[in-house]
């Protein structure tokens, strides 16, 4: 079964870190990466989002549907750029060097090629980064850590819910599949494309009518605790910050900093090795 969103528990730094950290770090490091096109920062970046991922303990194989579904799109988006703006870095970077046509409008530059390199390194530095903040951080303790930021208790506890229910519904469609399977609705690689997606919009209405029935009586349960009555709550998993807590919400200042200060050197968000 596919796990999308899911919570991977592992005993690592990482994992040590409060949930607020990580979602301080997390815009820290995203707005660090959006902001410029500096090369140099993005391989550092990209670099240490891979030790990162690696000191998380976090297996491939938790993540693999994510990275396939992260790396086709990072690919269709580079080939899409290309397609319909094959001279953009041409008029971004103020320079030509050919290195091999295809058709008089699709001529391959360094400047072109240069920047499709800046696309690639972005999604280095961020998907390892959402990855991990998405399988590291407990659902409980991310609405903790919503809450702690300033986000109303209610808002933060629906998204908590909304996160915890994604590996049920996953585990749901897993089941009904197999049910529908058993029953002799063909859903494998055998079939075509449009057989298979016809068979499977069969699951779709137990699975909603399944869905609408825990939400009603999840809100059941939670009308008759009171949840909502006063204007603040306790958290059991909410956790005291501690020095590792502000070392990486430091670093993930600096970068953010250094990002800053890179983009006033340079005159843009563009570093230009060309002139």
């Amino acid at each position: 079964m596919i796990n999308i969103f899911n919570y991977v528990d592992r005993p690592s730094p990482i994992h040590r870190l409060t949930g607020a950290t990580k979602l301080v770090c997390l815009l820290l490091w995203t707005f660090a990466a959006m902001s410029t096109y500096d090369t140099r920062l993005l391989i550092a970046m990209a670099v240490l989002s891979l030790i990162l991922f690696r000191i998380s303990k976090i297996r491939v194989k938790d993540v693999s549907f994510l990275l396939v579904l992260m790396t086709t799109f990072m690919v269709l988006n580079n080939l899409l750029i290309f397609i319909f703006s094959p001279q953009h870095g041409v008029s971004l970077y103020g320079a030509s060097h050919p290195v091999f046509r295809i058709t008089e409008r699709y001529t391959v530059t360094q400047e072109q090629l240069f920047y499709h390199l800046n696309l690639v390194l972005k999604y280095l530095a961020t998907i390892p980064a959402v990855i991990l903040f998405v399988c590291s951080t407990n659902p409980s303790e991310f609405a903790a850590s919503l809450n702690r930021i300033g986000v109303k208790y209610t808002i933060a506890y629906s998204v908590a819910l909304a996160l915890r229910y994604i590996p049920d519904i996953q585990k749901e469609y897993h089941e009904i599949s197999q049910a529908q399977q058993a029953r002799g609705i063909e859903m494998s690689r055998k079939q075509n494309l449009i057989k298979r997606l016809k068979s499977a919009s069969a699951i779709l209405i137990p699975l909603i009518l399944s869905s609408m029935d825990r939400i009603d009586t999840i809100s059941n349960a939670m009308e008759l605790r009171g949840f909502g009555k006063n204007r603040k709550r306790t958290w059991y998993m909410a956790r005291p910050f501690r020095t590792a807590d502000f070392i990486a919400m430091a670093v993930c200042a600096l970068l953010l900093a250094a990002a800053i200060v890179l983009n006033v050197v340079n005159g843009s968000r563009f570093w230009n090795p060309f002139t």
